[in-house]
């Protein structure tokens, strides 16, 4: 009886859910896609035709291509690898800061820690436990390479990312679980001059966490109540992989 109770409730659950808007949070990605400049393009290769009896292709790219999760271990010696994160820790209360028109009129953009407390004060304190995505709509430029690089006549990139100050608070004083952002890195491109290096993406991963970059349609999201699930192979030892993230609206 307890068994037939505990399906039932659980069907119950699963339909409740499907009953709610689902929202793709991921970027089809491809060999032309946007992607980190150090790497290479992604190349696609077909090795059987359905003439052969079936249809199958190799996929050659980077762990960090497309909207893809970074493990702790991708910046921080002797921390997780990706097939070490929890499940239950990929399923968190999503939490969106939108600061999209802010990037729309300043390019270089850097989340500061007073824009979360201004943040709060409109829409309730940030909860622990979340996952806090921060929205741009950078991800509105994709897949123009140009446009979501966004280099001026030295070759610099202006993209908006996260201030070290406003990370601290989250993961100090929030105590957040994960972040996410629009762009390829977590820090603004205007930081990662000035300090030579990424040290906001340093010190995400360095909290034992993950983040998921290159997120898109954070606009079709409420700036509280939904959940973000992101779904993601096993590879062994791996430092990231692309990730079929998605949030369940309230």
């Amino acid at each position: 009886m307890a068994t037939v109770q505990a399906g039932t409730e659980l069907q119950q659950a699963i339909a409740l859910l499907k009953k709610k808007n689902w929202v793709d949070l991921t970027h089809t990605f491809g060999p032309n896609s946007p992607h980190f400049a150090a790497f290479d393009d992604a190349e696609f290769k077909t090795l059987f035709t359905h003439d052969d009896g079936f249809f199958a292709q190799r996929f050659t790219f980077p762990g960090q291509y497309g909207t893809h999760i970074d493990a702790p271990i991708h910046f921080v010696q002797d921390q997780r690898y990706l097939e070490e994160l929890e499940l239950k820790e990929l399923v968190l209360p999503l939490v969106v800061i939108d600061m999209s028109k802010e990037a729309l009129e300043n390019n270089d953009f850097t989340l500061s820690k007073e824009d979360i407390l201004a943040f709060e004060a409109i829409n309730g304190e940030i909860e622990a436990g979340t996952f806090v995505a921060l929205r741009t709509d950078w991800s509105k430029r994709w897949p123009d390479k140009t446009a979501f690089e966004n280099k001026d006549e030295a070759g610099n990139s202006h993209l908006p990312g996260w201030g070290i100050d406003a990370l601290r608070f989250l993961f100090e004083e929030r105590n957040v679980n994960a972040v996410g952002h629009e762009t390829f890195d977590t820090d603004s491109s205007i930081d990662v001059r000035k300090n030579g290096s990424l040290i906001g993406e340093y010190y995400v991963l360095e909290q034992d966490t993950y983040q998921v970059e290159l997120l898109t349609n954070l606009d079709k999201v409420p700036t509280k109540g939904a959940y973000i699930f992101n779904i993601v192979a096993k590879p062994e030892k791996a430092t990231g992989f692309p990730v079929r993230s998605f949030a369940i609206l309230p």
